[in-house]
């Protein structure tokens, strides 16, 4: 099983969402970025790569959110809150926009439909 690590960066009461370009089945809908664990990488080593790759700053990753998601049948989804520790983040790869979403308007994203269950429960733990 290959593990897909993503980011709920959060500033200020609200948390950074991105959204993707591609494939074309899932393009125009919302996710918290992130990508796969390479070979020899932990989570975290792989997840600040990923985000330095895709927006172009550096986090601090924080506590894992409870819970994995499957995303396909060989991959499965672990969600990581994180602070940014420098720059500002912009849509490099993947992604055509960005935006900083409190917790409460989460219902107004249009999510990857993999990635609900995971937004569910970061809304949980941090209520």
């Amino acid at each position: 099983m290959t593990v897909v690590v993503a980011a709920a960066i959060e500033r200020a009461g609200r948390y950074l969402v991105a959204r993707r370009t591609r494939p074309a089945d899932v393009a125009g809908r919302w996710e918290f970025p992130g990508g796969k664990v390479e070979h020899g990488e932990s989570e975290e080593q792989a997840l600040a790569r990923e985000i330095r790759e895709e927006l172009g700053v550096e986090i601090e990753v924080g506590a894992r959110v409870p819970g994995e998601w499957p995303l396909h049948t060989d991959l499965v989804l672990h969600l990581y809150v994180a602070t940014l520790v420098e720059g500002e983040p912009m849509p490099l790869e993947q992604h055509d926009e960005i935006r900083w979403v409190a917790t409460a308007d989460f219902d107004s994203v249009d999510w990857l439909p993999s990635d609900i269950d995971a937004v569910r429960s970061l809304r949980g733990a941090t209520a």
